[in-house]
């Protein structure tokens, strides 16, 4: 790994990560969501033979097909970006981190691809139970696609399963199951593809609200408000379910980025949750980072004790503890201790390469010993990135990015509840045209629903800064030997790419959704 880092390459590294990222989690909610929706009609026309529901379910897989294709091209591009720009990181972890890339493109990419093209053309070919048959195999492997990346992104989250090989100063994989049912992985499943399914219903919700506006295809309009109601309202009281599953979790596994994600930065018991809040620069510092403060806050008082260990009384470290290490009664080492045992490993590694280099063969049989034991694992190896940290206050990630990202997607979660709850109680009262207001806020949430997607990214990936991989690697020993100018005309390139693929996808939906359903 580099001992000089070009600042300006990580930045354009991670910048240019990060809009690929973007971009492509623009796609792949839609993608999750929608293909069990249309599964579902398409389950329901079947099931009673009657032509309009064949005709809603095409008119839905047409808008899933655009979303589809481009969603894939965005995506092999973000795979191809860990060799380009983050060899580094590819090297240290690639025997761990390709495993369930490597299962995503030959199990369940296989899968969509057998069988999307008998769902988009198949109508006229096949049997109905054939193609239906199809269409559910398509959505069931959009979504186990989605599990693999997201459980090589969770293992980057808590690192399981794994040892370190000094001989190749790679991490290799020891135990599949453990990587597989990492907590991380379950509850980021869990939650992403659930939220995916709540986009999805808000989708399909807005767009036949619009068409209920503009008085066209009234049945068509509310049989797609019935399922996407129903639907949308089971999955967003999961994703509230397994986002309180998935903050229990990192509160024991990223304490830093729970800590983050609420600006605690003083530890206590009977601590409270924020429900709403504004935060503003204190007088006060952690090394060179300012502690933010609260100008005006809503608490939810003893919840976040309880969130964290299920009873008011128990104590949540803030930053300034995680930092300091000065914890109630509790055995965490500061940052600094951290950064002493991540530079013992380090330097264990340089003296068993410099022993091999001057073939002393009784000194590299003692090291590999040691670097092998389970004290070298559990006592120095993992805290091996903390070697690369300057200061303390590297640990602590951007606080108010953190801060305001997740309260806007749980404010925004709770706003979708009350909608699909609304879109129930006006379908069932067949009242919708006497509310046209709901149908204008159906309509406009659309966009909300993107922003709450992507600000569950951004929480996850900013909110565990400065990692890669957490305690093992920092994102700045991670970045390729290339030149920051080759990212940075790169970054420009996808930028106007993907902006025109999104600009092209938005522009054939809204024509398509114009057309309407074909007769």
């Amino acid at each position: 790994m580099i001992e000089n880092v070009d600042l300006a390459l990580v930045d354009w590294s991670r910048a240019q990560f990060a809009l690929t990222a973007m971009y492509h989690w623009i796609f792949v909610p839609l993608t999750l969501g929608l293909s069990f929706i249309i599964a579902i009609m398409e389950t329901i026309y079947v099931r009673t033979g009657k032509a309009e529901w064949k005709r809603l379910t095409r008119f839905w897989m047409t808008l899933f097909g655009i979303n589809f294709a481009i969603g894939v091209a965005t995506g092999i591009i973000l795979e191809f970006e860990f060799g380009t720009n983050w060899s580094n990181y590819s090297w240290f972890v690639g025997d761990i981190f390709g495993a369930p890339l490597a299962i995503e493109g030959i199990l369940a990419f296989f899968l969509e691809s057998t069988f999307v093209a008998v769902m988009f053309f198949g109508w006229n070919k096949v049997n109905k139970k054939f193609h239906l048959t199809s269409t559910w195999l398509v959505a069931i492997g959009a979504n186990l696609s989605a599990l693999w990346i997201l459980v090589a992104n969770a293992w980057m989250q808590n690192p399981v399963g794994m040892t370190f090989n000094p001989e190749t100063a790679r991490n290799e994989m020891i135990n599949f199951w453990a990587v597989l049912f990492n907590p991380v992985a379950v509850d980021k499943f869990l939650h992403t593809i659930t939220s995916g399914f709540l986009l999805a219903s808000m989708f399909v919700l807005g767009i036949s609200s619009w068409f209920l506006l503009k008085k066209r295809e009234e049945w068509f309009a509310k049989r797609s408000i019935l399922i996407a109601a129903v639907f949308g309202l089971l999955s967003s009281l999961t994703v509230a379910f397994t986002g309180d599953m998935s903050a229990r979790t990192l509160a024991d596994v990223q304490p830093m980025k729970f800590a983050a994600f609420e600006a605690h930065y003083k530890g206590k018991q009977n601590a409270g949750l924020t429900a709403f809040g504004i935060l503003k620069d204190s007088d006060e510092k952690i090394g060179n980072k300012t502690i933010k403060e609260f100008i005006f806050r809503i608490e939810i008082p003893g919840f976040l004790s309880v969130m964290t260990g299920g009873n008011k009384d128990t104590y949540v470290p803030g930053i300034t503890n995680l930092v300091n290490g000065d914890l109630q009664g509790a055995q965490i080492l500061s940052v600094i201790e951290k950064m002493g045992r991540g530079k013992i490993a380090r330097e264990t590694l340089n003296d068993y390469k410099r022993a091999r280099m001057m073939d002393d063969k009784v000194q590299v049989e003692n090291i590999l010993v040691f670097m092998r034991s389970k004290e070298f694992m559990e006592e120095y190896f993992r805290y091996f990135g903390y070697a690369f940290l300057k200061s303390p206050e590297d640990a602590v990630p951007d606080v108010s990015i953190a801060f305001y990202t997740f309260h806007l997607m749980v404010m925004l979660g709770f706003l979708f509840i009350l909608i699909f709850i609304l879109a129930l109680i006006f379908v069932f009262r067949d009242t919708f045209l006497k509310n046209r207001w709901f149908l204008w806020i159906a309509m406009f949430s659309i966009p909300l629903a993107y922003i709450a997607s992507e600000s569950g990214w951004v929480l996850a990936e900013m909110g565990r800064q400065p990692w890669i991989i957490q305690d093992l690697m920092p994102v700045s020993a991670a970045v390729s030997q290339i030149s920051a100018g080759s990212v940075m005309t790169t970054f420009i390139l996808f930028a106007v790419l993907f902006t025109a693929l999104l600009i092209a996808e938005v522009s054939i939906m809204v024509k398509q959704i114009k057309t309407g359903p074909n007769h």
